[in-house]
């Protein structure tokens, strides 16, 4: 049995994940983690993961420590940057492997869960559903494919979205700029207002909606005169990223130091 815990347990993606560990016949919940005075603190996971397997149920209690003498293999983290940045401190002082899909992290948290991977494996990524990692390939094969259309991208989440854009719609961008030679960070432009000018051949638009519960959507545009090429994922719920992130933690259990991809899960 793989031994998981969860972090940012009582979040939209944490409760579907307690429910998915409980469930799975290969993998057993030993933790679930919540910031320090959330209000789910001491509450049994059951109060919030109820889609569970008769007899599969945890009697885990919701924390906001480790107990130290835990035992687990793999902490999955889909919480808050500050959380995600303290996850991976303490997966490197107890030898535990980590799997982050936390987004809106700076460049220095990024730094800081990144050299937890040189005592522990370490998995990060913006997205864990099959079909957004095949359109990261897609987008790139694109770019390179149509040179001298205009790149645009379009991603809308549901209201609750802390950080905007989503680290999918970046991941995208990254992806279209390496692909054609672009240093993202100098022509990329998060959406126009005013009088910007005319749009100039290297850039990047990347754009931001927020609206009710929608789960996630995608669109990159390839745009010349006179023709579209539109690539568009569609998220139906947030089964696709839990199911992807405890199959990644699954995969990531007794792996060496180091910092892993969810596309190196998937084999693309």
């Amino acid at each position: 049995m793989i031994r998981i815990a969860v972090s940012g347990a009582a979040g939209r993606m944490g409760r579907r994940l307690l429910e998915l560990v409980q469930s799975d016949p290969t993998t057993t919940l030993v933790a679930a983690l919540e910031a320090a005075a959330h209000p789910a603190l001491g509450q049994p996971v059951s109060a919030l993961a109820a889609d569970v397997p008769a007899g599969k149920a945890s009697d885990v209690r919701v924390s906001a420590e480790l107990p130290p003498g835990l035992a687990a293999d793999v902490v999955i983290d889909f919480s808050v940057p500050e959380q995600s940045v303290k996850v991976a401190a303490l997966c490197a002082e107890r030898g535990w492997g980590v799997v982050v899909g936390t987004t809106g992290l700076d460049a220095g948290q990024k730094a800081q869960i990144e050299a937890a991977a040189a005592r522990v494996a370490v998995l990060t990524a913006p997205n864990f559903s099959l079909g957004m990692n095949v359109l990261f390939q897609l987008v790139a094969e694109a770019a390179r494919r149509l040179p001298g259309y205009d790149i645009e991208i379009v991603e809308s989440h549901h209201r609750f979205k802390k950080d905007a854009p989503s680290g999918s719609a970046l991941r995208l961008a990254e992806r279209a700029a390496e692909a054609t030679g672009r240093d993202l960070a100098k022509t990329a432009v998060y959406g126009r207002h005013g009088l910007p000018g005319e749009r100039t051949a290297p850039e990047i638009g990347i754009h931001a909606i927020r609206r009710g519960d929608v789960v996630g959507e995608h669109t990159v545009s390839f745009t010349t005169l006179g023709e579209t090429l539109e690539l568009t994922h569609r998220a139906h719920s947030r089964d696709a990223f839990a199911r992807g992130a405890v199959h990644a933690a699954k995969w990531l259990a007794g792996k060496p130091a180091g910092h892993y991809t969810f596309e190196q899960v998937l084999g693309l």
